[in-house]
């Protein structure tokens, strides 16, 4: 199931970058097979309203994807399939960062560096109130230089954030270009560890891997962060892996090509 959810948000991202004002493409196809898999096999309720009972939640924190989460939240029926043709658009609910006004969005999320913090107050109040609820947090691996996020690592380690899940979309560029040599952040697993962080590594495009990491039974006292290794835009030939893949407008013969790579995908 997770696999063809997978080509579905692409399909949808693709579609969506058919709008003047661009679309983040490169972040939101390397998040793709992580929303897939946190969709199809282990969130619980995640567009439930409120923030009482036992519900999961997720934070896009690298809100500049948000073109990933409407297409999963599309795919799955949270908002209209048709609603995706208005991404951008001026009194649309589906901006460029994602709101809080849309279904499945607890938190208006973009301003990098913030959604580390709000996952782990989520964590907390799940744990003092004892609702069962897990926290579960999409980072960008560009997004680590801000210390916000070392200052939330330290916090939920010492508070024992069990039920906090940070997931790091290590695709290795920012707007700046290659995150490393912007500002080096390895050794990262080693970093997470320091910080009393249990570190899983995976390939952040295979299904198992991730369905894997993300079910793991709870390791008592210790929040986990997954570090997902990932292609920028991948699947989107001439972009992958690329710094043009930040933000772009596709053009008719650039989604027709990237569709069918999806539908060799498929086949």
């Amino acid at each position: 199931m997770s696999r063809g959810l997978s080509l579905e948000i692409r399909r949808k991202v693709i579609e969506m970058s058919a709008s003047p004002n661009g679309v983040h493409i490169g972040g939101s196809m390397s998040i793709a097979d992580i929303l897939a898999v946190l969709y199809a096999d282990v969130l619980r309720d995640p567009a439930a309203e409120g923030m009482s009972g036992d519900r999961d939640h997720l934070i896009l924190s690298k809100g500049q994807a948000s073109a990933a989460l409407y297409a999963v939240l599309a795919a799955t029926g949270v908002i209209p399939q048709a609603e995706c043709a208005t991404y951008a658009e001026e009194g649309s609910r589906l901006g460029g960062h994602p709101m809080k006004r849309l279904p499945g969005v607890d938190f208006s999320t973009g301003a990098l560096g913030h959604g580390l913090p709000l996952a782990l107050g989520v964590a907390l109040a799940g744990k003092r109130f004892d609702h069962g609820k897990r926290a579960f947090v999409i980072l960008g691996d560009g997004e680590l230089q801000e210390g916000s996020n070392w200052e939330a690592a330290m916090a939920a380690a010492h508070h024992g954030a069990d039920n906090l899940v940070a997931i790091v979309d290590r695709n290795g560029w920012q707007i700046s270009g290659r995150t490393d040599d912007c500002m080096s952040l390895e050794p990262l697993a080693d970093k997470w560890a320091a910080f009393g962080w249990r570190v899983l590594g995976v390939d952040g495009h295979d299904h198992d891997e991730i369905r894997t990491a993300l079910t793991r039974p709870v390791e008592p006292g210790r929040p986990t962060v997954v570090i997902a290794h990932t292609v920028k835009a991948r699947g989107v030939p001439g972009l992958e892996d690329t710094k043009q893949s930040h933000s772009a407008t596709l053009g008719t013969a650039a989604r027709r090509a990237a569709l069918a790579v999806l539908d060799g995908d498929r086949a």
